[in-house]
């Protein structure tokens, strides 16, 4: 069943008060895999309650399209540890609601000049490749899914690793594994990881493969083993963020929209859902 983890975290946040981060092992301390932001610098966050994005160039943020319901200029989010303000905001045209294309760019007012953004993967290598996820929520173990409420973790990171299953012209894929199978710090996306990466360090610099988008499993739950994850693929989306970075007019006429994309469970409820989530 394809859901993305905005949904769930929404009606979570509105009804139940939980949400879920970095899912991990059930066989490994948890410490291990704890991180902070110098694991992965270039790391937005857009809510008080997570949701992520990466900065790739000093004035722009890429994130999922259904992560920016909220996002309108002026608006707060934190990047690398710094406060910076939205400017505006780009979706891409052809995304709709638990599919693919899910991408979107929050362009900044002011230049982030403190922190050094991550490089785009444009290679078509993907496949087979062992990449690292880096997120804030709440947590949980394979064997019992999410478990732990982003209020209680108070905005802790960890980081996990997994492989990339396969790709798809536009997505990446992920299944969370368990015993011989599993990486070491084996672990997926949970609920207040949208958007955020799946990236690895190369020498000095970072590079980013995906973006979370959504699991896609009928009979698993996010955070289970065996749970398939999507992450839109940056290799493929790689024009359409230079273009909209470089100002092409045309292009952003034609392949963006402001269309919020808010989920069916908060359309009625939009800003009351934007006060609760969004950073004070």
């Amino acid at each position: 069943m394809k859901r993305t983890k905005i949904a769930l975290l929404l009606t979570s946040v509105l009804f139940a008060n939980t949400a879920a981060g970095i899912v991990i092992r059930h066989d490994v301390p948890d410490e291990k895999y704890h991180a902070t932001i110098d694991d992965f610098p270039p790391l937005a966050t857009l809510y008080a309650i997570g949701v992520h994005g990466t900065l790739i160039a000093p004035e722009w943020v890429v994130t999922a399209g259904h992560a920016i319901f909220c996002m309108e200029p002026g608006d707060k989010i934190k990047v690398g540890g710094h406060w910076a303000e939205i400017e505006q905001r780009y979706t891409h045209a052809d995304y709709a609601l638990d599919e693919e294309n899910d991408i979107a760019l929050l362009k900044l007012k002011q230049p982030m000049l403190a922190v050094k953004p991550a490089n785009i993967y444009r290679n078509n290598d993907e496949k087979a490749q062992d990449i690292w996820f880096i997120g804030s929520g709440g947590s949980g173990n394979g064997n019992e899914g999410q478990t732990v409420s982003y209020a209680q973790n108070n905005g802790k990171l960890r980081k996990a690793q997994n492989t990339i299953k396969g790709t798809s012209e536009r997505e990446i894929f992920f299944t969370f594994n368990k015993g011989d199978k599993a990486l070491p710090l084996e672990g997926v996306s949970g609920n207040a990881d949208s958007g955020g990466p799946a990236y690895k360090r190369i020498g000095d610099d970072y590079y980013l493969y995906g973006i979370s988008s959504r699991s896609d499993s009928f009979f698993k739950d996010v955070g289970d083993y065996g749970v398939n994850e999507v992450y839109t693929r940056l290799s493929h989306h790689a024009a359409w963020l230079d273009k909209i970075m470089q100002n092409d007019l045309e292009h952003i006429r034609k392949n963006t929209t402001q269309q919020r994309f808010a989920q069916d469970n908060i359309k009625d409820r939009l800003a009351k859902a934007c006060e609760i989530v969004g950073f004070k």
